[in-house]
């Protein structure tokens, strides 16, 4: 198996390229940066990311992390100044399909392979790195038809360096994944978030974890999702095609009273919902939620992990809901649902209000 070296140049440092120098770094792999920004450059070194390139360095890999609208034309400046030392490139782009399309005729094309970690947060910028954020995450592998074995082995090792867990995928099975998993709900997500922008206060004032939950994704920077929405969007249509479809069977069923077609489609949701695959990709678990009622002041929440850790359940997820009419909050704990009644009880001896 080729063997991952340095130093490996990272070409933008935004959130996630600086998380990979982060995680690189911490590794104990010598990393150099390049950005136009010179503000995110200075943030990056000065967070401990690696140092700035020079003109004099000769990386071993190249990974371009930039917005997608220059995916194509970085990547092929990548290959072509690093012909020399024959430099491995790969990529962090949301969308594989078109930038490889862009480099068809670049020279060196087999030193390049497609890559996209499926990590990120509503936050952008140097200052929102983590060296953990891809730890247990999937992170995409899209090696074309003339990607060499080397270069698809120094880009895995890449990944598990990382922390993320390499997916082989071809650019078009990308794709159209992608559009399924993150572009097509985060549209979703906008379209209801948008019609909270102009509700009254008083309805506002009615929101509860539900509407949180479904409109989170909505907050993401518009011009960065703009960019990859259009740049995936024949895979996008056709699926918001069948959404479109759905919609009209939902307004119909409603506007009829039908509420067995209502229900089915509904239950389509629950299906799909059980569809999504369960920690570390295994399957998924039957869960129940254990609620909790927390001072809002400071120290609390680690008082309650600390007393949920001391009896011996694990915690799979944890939704707060902040009660505007109270200085209390409720904690949502997720859980296997075979440890659920042991966590209440636990928790109710050692003071905590819980509701069944």
């Amino acid at each position: 198996m080729s063997e991952l070296r340095g130093p490996i140049e990272i070409v933008g440092t935004g959130l996630v390229g600086t998380s990979i120098a982060l995680a690189l770094t911490d590794a104990g792999l010598e990393c150099v940066l390049s950005d136009e920004s010179s503000d995110n450059l200075r943030t990056a070194t000065g967070l401990g990311a690696g140092r700035v390139a020079t003109p004099e360095d000769r990386p071993t890999m190249v990974v371009v992390s930039v917005p997608p609208a220059h995916l194509g034309r970085v990547i092929r400046q990548a290959l072509e100044r690093t012909a020399d030392q024959q430099a491995v490139v790969t990529d962090v782009g949301s969308i594989k399909s078109g930038p490889l399309a862009e480099i068809a005729d670049a020279p060196g094309l087999d030193r390049y392979v497609g890559g996209h970690p499926m990590a990120g947060s509503e936050r952008s910028g140097p200052l929102a790195a983590s060296a953990a954020l891809f730890d247990g995450r999937p992170w995409a592998i899209t090696p074309h038809a003339a990607s060499n074995q080397d270069a698809l082995e120094m880009v895995e090792a890449l990944v598990r360096r990382c922390g993320g867990v390499p997916v082989r995928l071809t650019p078009l099975e990308h794709d159209a994944a992608v559009a399924r998993t993150s572009h097509v709900p985060h549209l979703l997500a906008a379209l209801a978030a948008g019609r909270l922008a102009d509700a009254p206060t008083g309805h506002l004032t009615l929101s509860g974890q539900g509407v949180r939950d479904v409109t989170r994704v909505a907050a993401g920077d518009p011009a960065l999702y703009g960019q990859i929405v259009s740049a995936n969007a024949d895979q996008v249509i056709n699926l918001l095609g069948e959404v479109r479809a759905r919609l009209d069977e939902v307004i119909a069923a409603i506007a009829a009273g039908d509420r067995e077609a209502l229900e089915a489609l509904l239950a389509e949701g629950v299906a799909g919902t059980k569809a999504i695959p369960g920690k570390h990709g295994g399957p998924v678990l039957p869960m129940r939620s254990v609620f909790v009622s927390v001072p809002d002041h400071p120290g609390e929440l680690a008082r309650l992990f600390a007393d949920a850790g001391a009896s011996g359940v694990n915690i799979e997820d944890v939704r707060i809901d902040h009660d505007p009419g109270r200085d209390t909050g409720l904690v949502e704990l997720l859980v296997e649902e075979s440890r659920a009644e042991h966590l209440l009880v636990s928790l109710e001896s050692r003071g905590w209000v819980t509701h069944r």
